[in-house]
């Protein structure tokens, strides 16, 4: 596993390296990238039980077609996330984006569509988990790349339903 942590922290540098300096975002072609490296002590409150090592890193890609004046006119979004320090044979019931700077809690906005009933289970301490594209409504979508910091990432289990590990969004292309 500690092969898969250090290829996602390669990756999400390389794509760090391509980035662009325009605050509203590239063109409809370009996607949006952002990256939350996730740990246990950063959730609200901070995990106490077995799954206080949880750490890992997420790479979220928003895809949007904007019109002539720049605006977005549709929008969807793409998980990849990898977690480790987790007890073997934990359950992933839930990794979402929710509005809040650290240190505060917010409801789900975007959902990679894992939940109680549509679990993933990491066959060992660790794991890797992709989405397929989710649409996102265009202002949410707009919201998040202006503000980034404003939301962040986390990932839930039955023992942690409010969250195990989490981290502020940082765009990163």
């Amino acid at each position: 596993m500690k092969k898969t942590g250090v290829m996602v922290v390669v990756a999400c540098a390389l794509v760090a390296g391509c980035g662009d300096d325009n605050p509203t975002g590239p063109s409809a072609s370009t996607p949006l990238v952002f990256t939350a490296f996730i740990n246990s002590a950063n959730e609200v409150p901070p995990v106490a039980n077995a799954e206080s090592t949880a750490r890992g890193a997420a790479q979220i890609t928003f895809d949007v077609t904007r019109n002539a004046s720049n605006a977005i006119t549709a929008a969807t979004v793409r998980f990849y996330f990898q977690v480790t320090g987790l007890p073997a044979g934990t359950i992933i019931v839930g990794a979402h984006i929710h509005p809040g700077a650290a240190g505060v809690n917010g409801p789900v906005i975007v959902s990679t569509g894992l939940t109680a009933t549509s679990p993933f289970a990491l066959s060992a301490a660790a794991g890797e988990f992709t989405s397929g594209s989710v649409t996102v409504d265009p202002a949410l979508a707009q919201a998040i790349i202006d503000n980034p910091a404003g939301y962040y990432f986390n990932i839930h289990t039955p023992a942690n339903p409010g969250g195990v590990a989490r981290a502020q969004l940082v765009r990163i292309r």
